[in-house]
């Protein structure tokens, strides 16, 4: 609701008066259209509920969404034309087994720490796990195949798992990760407390805050405005891979990269798609900060569930919003605090370590239902039993 101050002179209201009046109906003019998306956006939200179980029932849909294009069934010489990437898994009375080769194997542990713990109550299926990046079943394929991968966007047609960071395998930034990200259940306990005792909202700085390397030039734009304006964000890039001089970081010096908590300190926090759907955007949540989630192309399995200017800012794939969205949260601070609050609500009822054992659980079921063939096992593949293994530590 956007409130208007009119001033009326005849009843002797100064021309002072009357020219702040007048301003303020300017700035709110000025935010009319974002405040009206966000309370449309909000009057249509509705809350996600949990089951009998205790599983939030806000990503099913996505489940019903990925496996509708399979309505058809899925044969074995469908399976069997899957993207050669993809890693074969099998589920047979109740145990998991797995080709011997995995490229990553750090992050087919991460799958396994999942499956091999829910296959108590599965029946028998095959099913192929891309565990790289980029997803394996482009639209343009004139043979689809059923592959599973953790994002993809609207061009492809693979079906979205929980990615491995949920327990190990994510990507090495070392000093902070020098072995991956990981540990989701240890992560969201360390940071959401770090924030709420630490770094409240009104204990942020009124800034954007983006650290990270130079995946593509799309990032290019935030670190111009943070070096025209550095009171409104703080932006710059990290060393890649490939890094071979200032030139790979947009012609300045690379600075050092930046734990979860360091982000905490900040009010709005800024999401890039990096390969594929970035692994940091559900972490930026835990902060208790208002995230800008940049492009809506690349997605994982929970993404949809989550509504622009209901839980995030979205900000055009270009950027040239974002300088006129980050002074709009500085001058509408409750709003963004509201904003920022109820995506860090959903994060922490609906995206926790339960939810995605469930989602695992739910994606499997409904899947092997649409298998038109009794799966054998392989003898060359290797059994996959619980271990003991300690995931990433933060």
């Amino acid at each position: 609701m956007i409130l208007h101050v009119h001033s009326n002179n005849h009843n002797g209201v100064s021309a002072e008066n009357e020219s702040k009046d007048d301003l303020l109906d300017e700035i709110d003019d000025r935010w009319k259209d974002i405040l009206d998306k966000i309370e449309q956006s909000i009057t249509n939200y509705r809350e996600c509920e949990t089951d009998d179980v205790g599983c939030s029932t806000c990503h099913y849909r996505q489940i019903e969404a990925d496996l509708a294009r399979w309505k058809d069934g899925i044969t074995k010489s469908l399976l069997d034309a899957a993207d050669s990437r993809a890693t074969t898994y099998q589920i047979i009375n109740h145990k998991v087994y797995r080709q011997k080769k995995c490229v990553f194997e750090a992050r087919c542990q991460g799958v396994e720490y999942f499956l091999t713990r829910i296959a108590k109550d599965l029946p028998d299926m095959e099913m192929k796990i891309n565990v790289f990046d980029y997803p394996c079943t482009p639209e343009y394929h004139s043979i689809k195949s059923p592959v599973l991968s953790f994002s993809r966007d609207s061009s492809y047609h693979d079906i979205m798992y929980p990615a491995w960071t949920f327990w190990t395998g994510g990507p090495a930034v070392w000093p902070i990760f020098p072995r991956g990200q990981g540990d989701w259940v240890g992560t969201r306990a360390w940071i959401q407390g770090l924030a709420k005792e630490k770094y409240p909202w009104d204990k942020k700085q009124s800034k954007g805050f983006f650290i990270g390397s130079r995946t593509s030039g799309e990032r290019d734009p935030l670190i111009l405005l943070s070096r025209a304006q550095p009171e409104l964000v703080y932006a710059a890039y990290t060393k890649n891979q490939a890094y071979k001089g200032p030139q790979d970081t947009l012609n300045a010096e690379p600075v050092d990269p930046k734990n979860y908590d360091e982000h905490c300190p900040y009010k709005y926090l800024f999401n890039f798609r990096g390969v594929a759907a970035s692994f940091r955007f559900k972490h930026l949540f835990l902060c208790g900060s208002l995230v800008y989630q940049v492009g809506n192309e690349w997605l994982e399995f929970f993404y949809p569930a989550m509504k622009p200017w209901v839980h995030y800012i979205p900000v055009r794939q270009d950027l040239s919003d974002a300088e006129q969205l980050i002074n709009f949260a500085k001058e509408n601070d409750m709003v963004a605090q509201q904003i920022a609050s109820r995506g860090a609500e959903f994060i922490d009822k609906h995206l926790r370590q339960e939810d995605v054992f469930c989602y695992w659980k739910k994606l499997l079921t409904e899947y092997s239902k649409l298998l038109r063939f009794k799966p054998q096992l392989n003898p060359e593949f290797e059994l996959k039993e619980i271990t003991d293994v300690s995931c990433t530590t933060a």
